[in-house]
């Protein structure tokens, strides 16, 4: 099971793209609007390096920048969660945020375990940097110093400031991050791969990202149904959904089974 989350796309490394960058949500839009749905990591690689599409300075800096996108994206379209975040980016505008978040999230390990902090606070709560600075510090004891305990919170802040579950620029406030039918899709999908079917679906970590209701999420879904990107049937306690666009074919296996 480990080993196809890693397929997947999936990373638990522990190095960080946190402790000097956020998920660079603006260079990946740029990205996307210059490279071609379909380009392979290659192609990513020259457009940041070699053809400067995000306007680096130095040459360095292209490389760390496209080392950072790497980490946090993958940015190799035979990987799956980055394949199907890049079909949706194009598809659903509006839950662009979102869908940047849920990949860099399955992807950065420190970043991940914030995601309980975050969202357990209330709707036009303050959050501070000091008290993020002091929860990495609880789940990492003694593994950073304070300069990149600092840095790495001030970049995770930024990063749900850009997902919508934050707003301000020095002074954040909890707010509602807005869901889509895109962004619900590709949470159902991350769970789906880890192996979880039905309900859970709907109630595992990467749906309560998006920051609403079961039942907003049970009405996105729908939407995405009739889109075409998934196949969702809800009869009484029985949820079921598909994803045939991406997963017909490989060898998922179910957590409810084992």
């Amino acid at each position: 099971m480990v080993s196809n989350l890693y397929k997947y796309g999936f990373s638990c490394k522990r190095n960080s793209v946190h402790v000097s960058r956020t998920i660079m949500f603006d260079n990946l839009c740029t990205l996307f609007d210059t490279v071609s749905e379909c380009a392979n990591k290659e192609e990513y690689q020259s457009y940041i390096i070699e053809k400067n599409c995000l306007n680096k300075r130095s040459n360095r800096t292209r490389q760390l920048t496209y080392q950072h996108l790497a980490e946090l994206y993958s940015l190799d379209y035979q990987c799956l969660i980055f394949r199907v975040m890049r079909w949706l980016w194009a598809r659903d505008i509006d839950g662009q945020p979102l869908l940047a978040l849920l990949c860099a999230y399955a992807r950065d390990d420190l970043f991940r375990s914030t995601s309980s902090f975050i969202l357990n606070q209330q709707i036009g709560e303050v959050v501070t940097r000091e008290s993020l600075e002091k929860y990495i510090e609880t789940k990492n004891p003694d593994r950073f110093s304070k300069s990149t305990l600092k840095s790495a919170a001030q970049n995770i802040n930024a990063s749900w400031t850009k997902s919508g579950h934050l707003r301000g620029k020095v002074k954040k406030i909890r707010t509602q991050a807005s869901a889509t039918p895109g962004s619900l899709t590709y949470a159902l999908l991350l769970g789906y791969l880890q192996g979880l079917r039905g309900i859970m679906l709907f109630e595992s970590e990467y749906a309560r990202i998006l920051d609403c209701s079961m039942e907003r999420r049970i009405e996105l879904a729908q939407i995405a149904s009739g889109y075409g990107w998934i196949h969702f049937k809800h009869i009484g306690d029985v949820y079921d959904v598909q994803f045939p666009l991406w997963t017909d074919g490989l060898e998922v296996e179910n957590e409810q089974q084992n």
